[in-house]
C-alpha cells in the first residue's frame, strides 16, 4: 500500500493520535497552530513523526517527491514554519533529501542487501522475546529468583532503612558537594576509593579477624558483582563450582550465566558435607557462606574449615567465601572469618553493605590475597569503570567517623528483639510442629514445613495477601534433599505489624496443612 496523498494521510493520522489536532484546525480554515496546542505533542513534532513512521513502513517509497512546505502548509491551514521543522529535522536525520530546483524527496535508506528469508520471515509468535533468548539466559530467567516485592512482612535479607540515619548521611554528603572534587565526579581509581578501602581493611581486622592491607580490598557494587569478577578472571567455560545444597539463588545464576557448572554438596548442622566423590573431582571454586549458611543459617564447624582450606591448598582450588550479614549475631560475637585462617591464600573474600547500610546503596567488597590485588584491581576498572565515587567518599567518612559502628549496634539490637516477637508469633500458632533455623544471627529465619505441605503454594497465596515468604524448595538443587519450608526475615518490619503479619501468614499455612 502507498500513500497517495500526503495531506490525506496527515489528516488521519492526526486525528487518530492528537484529538485532532490538525483535521480541526483545517476545517475551522486556522490560519495558525493555536487550536492544535491543547493536543500535547506540537503540531511540528506530529508531522514529523507521522511522515517518519511512513517512511519506515514503506508507505512512502524512496524518490517519492514531497509537496513544498508551503503548498503543505496551505493545504494544511497551518503555519509554514511548522512544516519546515518537520522536515528539516527529517532531512538532518537521513530520511529526506534536497535536490536543488527539484524539491524535497524521500531518501533511499534501504540496506544494500536484505536477506530473503528476513523479508518473508514470520511473525514472532512469542511476545515475551524469550525463544529469543541464549540458553543461558534462557536458564536464568526461568530459574529467577529475584522478587517484585522489596519491602514489608517477611521479605528477606532487607535492613530497615527507615532508621538509617540520614541527617549524619546528608551531613557528610553536603560537606562534599561543598568540596566539588572533580576526582569525586569522574571515573574512580582501580580498585576503589582509596580511603573507603583502608576504612574496610581496618574494620575487617578488627571485626572479623581478616588478614588484609587495604590494596587487597577491591570495591564493588555487591556480591554479585563481585562473585562475577572473580569467575571472570580466575575461571574459564566449563569449570566447575562446588555450591552449598541449598543455597543463594544469586550465585547459581551468577555462575550459570559464566557457563560454570554448579555442583550441589549438601548442608548438614557443621555446614558442608564433602563426601569422597566430590574429593576425587577438585572443582575450580568452592562458594561458601561459612559464618552463617544461606539460607539455613547454621556455622561451619572448625574441623570443616580446616578440611576446607586444606584441601583447597592441595588442589589449587579458590575458596569464595561470601560474609553477606555476619555483623548481626544475637547473644554471641561475631565469628571469625575463614579468610583468617588461611595461610595458603586460596580464600577470596566477599562482603556487602546492602545488609548493614542499605540495599540501594550498591557498594560491596572482595579481599584477594595479595598477589592478585593489583590483576582485579585493573580487572574490575576495565570491565566496569570505577563508579560510585563520591557515594564511596561518604562511606569512608561514616565509617571513619563512627558512624558504621554505632549504627550496626543499634540495629542489632532491633533486629534481636523482632527476631523474638516473630519467634514468640510462630510459637503461638504452631508450637513445637514446626522447626526453625537461623534464629541465632542475619535477618531472616526458616521455617521447616512438612514433606507433604507445599510451601511453593503457600508462597503464591501469602503474596496474593501481600506478605513475602520465600519458598525454601526453591534454594535446593538436588531434589533428593530438597526440604519444604518458608524463609522469614524480620528486619524491615515493625515490631507492632510482625504479630498481626503472621497471623495471617499462619492461617495460610494451616490452610495448606495437610
Amino acid at each position: 500500500m502507498r500513500i497517495a496523498s500526503l495531506t490525506d494521510f496527515l489528516l488521519m493520522r492526526i486525528e487518530r493520535g492528537a484529538d485532532g489536532a490538525i483535521a480541526q484546525a483545517h476545517n475551522a480554515g486556522a490560519k495558525s497552530t493555536k487550536g492544535a496546542k491543547a493536543a500535547g505533542t506540537p503540531l511540528n513534532r506530529q508531522i514529523y513523526q507521522a511522515i517518519r513512521e511512513a517512511i519506515l513502513s514503506h508507505l512512502l517509497p524512496s524518490g517519492w517527491r514531497l509537496p513544498s512546505s508551503r503548498d503543505l502548509a496551505r493545504e494544511l491551514a497551518i503555519s509554514r514554519n511548522t512544516v519546515t521543522y518537520a522536515y528539516e529535522q527529517l532531512i538532518a536525520e537521513g530520511y529526506l533529501e534536497t535536490r536543488a530546483g527539484s524539491g524535497t524527496f524521500i531518501a533511499d535508506t534501504t540496506p544494500d542487501q536484505i536477506p530473503e528469508m528476513r523479508l518473508n520471515a514470520p511473525p514472532l509468535t512469542d511476545p515475551s522475546g524469550e525463544s529469543e533468548l541464549s540458553a543461558h539466559g534462557a536458564q536464568l530467567i526461568q530459574q529467577a529468583g529475584v522478587s517484585d516485592l522489596q519491602w514489608g512482612a517477611f521479605m528477606p535479607g532487607v535492613p530497615d532503612v527507615t532508621l538509617f540515619p540520614n541527617k549524619i548521611w546528608s551531613r557528610l554528603q553536603n560537606k562534599h558537594w561543598r568540596r566539588s572534587r572533580a576526582e569525586l565526579l569522574t571515573y574512580g581509581d582501580a580498585g576503589g576509593y582509596l580511603p573507603l578501602r583502608e576504612a574496610i581493611a581496618e574494620y575487617l581486622r578488627i571485626a572479623r579477624s581478616v588478614n588484609c592491607n587495604a590494596s587487597q580490598v577491591i570495591i564493588t557494587t555487591g556480591i554479585h558483582q563481585s562473585l562475577d569478577i572473580v569467575v571472570k578472571l580466575l575461571g574459564e567455560h566449563g569449570d566447575s563450582a562446588w555450591v552449598e545444597d541449598p543455597c543463594y539463588w544469586g550465585t547459581r545464576s551468577v555462575l550459570n550465566s559464566l557457563g560454570i557448572k554448579p555442583v550441589a554438596i549438601p548442608v548438614d548442622s557443621e555446614g558442608m558435607r564433602m563426601r569422597l566423590a566430590n574429593l576425587r573431582q577438585p572443582p575450580r571454586f568452592i562458594c561458601a557462606t561459612p559464618s552463617h549458611q544461606y539460607p539455613l543459617g547454621m556455622v561451619m564447624s572448625l574441623s570443616r574449615r580446616r578440611m576446607l582450606l586444606e584441601y583447597a591448598a592441595a588442589r589449587k582450588v579458590w575458596i569464595i567465601e561470601d560474609d553477606y550479614d555476619s555483623e548481626f549475631r544475637y547473644g554471641s560475637r561475631p565469628l571469625a572469618s575463614l579468610q583468617g585462617m588461611d595461610t595458603d591464600d586460596r580464600v577470596l573474600y566477599m562482603g556487602t553493605f546492602s545488609k548493614t547500610m542499605f540495599p540501594s546503596l550498591r557498594i560491596g567488597f572482595m579481599v584477594v590475597p595479595e598477589s592478585l590485588a593489583t590483576t582485579f584491581a585493573i580487572g574490575v576498572s576495565e570491565l566496569y569503570r570505577g563508579s560510585q565515587v563520591f557515594m564511596q567518599a561518604i562511606m569512608a567518612d561514616f565509617m571513619t567517623e563512627g558512624h558504621f559502628a554505632s549504627h550496626i549496634r543499634r540495629m542489632r539490637l532491633l533486629y534481636a528483639e523482632r527476631l523474638q516477637l516473630l519467634q514468640a508469633a510462630i510459637g503461638r500458632h504452631f508450637g513445637d510442629r514446626i522447626t526453625l533455623t537461623g534464629g541465632e544471627a542475619g535477618l531472616h529465619l526458616a521455617l521447616g514445613l512438612p514433606a507433604q505441605c507445599d510451601d511453593l503454594a503457600i508462597s503464591r497465596a501469602a503474596r496474593a495477601a501481600g506478605i513475602v515468604a520465600r519458598p525454601l524448595s526453591r534454594y535446593y538443587m538436588h531434589p533428593d534433599t530438597t526440604r519444604n519450608g518458608l524463609l522469614l526475615g524480620y528486619a524491615c518490619v515493625p515490631n507492632e505489624q510482625i504479630a498481626p503479619a503472621f497471623d495471617k501468614l499462619a492461617a495460610i499455612i494451616k490452610a495448606h496443612w495437610k
